[in-house]
């Protein structure tokens, strides 16, 4: 069993930037897929930002491409979000997902708000 836990989330003015970390327990998720997701008010869930556990390549949707950074630290079993330029479309709760051949684990979720 994977807890994960999304911290980082809060109140920025566009054009502001965010950390969000994702710290997991229970398991190392070194060798986990993990992506970040996020829902806005009465929108579907979307994938945001993805990373493979074997290569370390990075993945993003189109929308954040330039502005938005994943990255990991294995030793701390840790994922970030590093998101730069923030735009009012970018509030939304953001998910943490960490996804191991049958096994899919989601945190709560943070939430990011952009002001104006």
């Amino acid at each position: 069993q994977v807890q994960l836990v999304e911290s980082g989330g809060g109140l920025v003015q566009a054009g502001g930037s965010l950390r969000l970390s994702c710290a997991a327990s229970g398991r190392t998720i070194s060798n986990y897929a993990v992506g970040w997701f996020r829902q806005a008010p009465g929108k579907e869930r979307e994938f945001v930002a993805g990373i493979s556990w074997r290569s370390g390549t990075t993945y993003y949707t189109n929308s954040v491409k330039g502005r938005f950074t994943m990255s990991r630290d294995n030793a701390k079993n840790t994922v970030y979000l590093q998101m730069n330029s923030l735009k009012l479309e970018d509030t939304a709760v953001y998910y943490c997902r960490a996804v191991f051949s049958a096994w899919s684990y989601w945190g709560a979720g943070t939430q990011v708000t952009v002001s104006s």
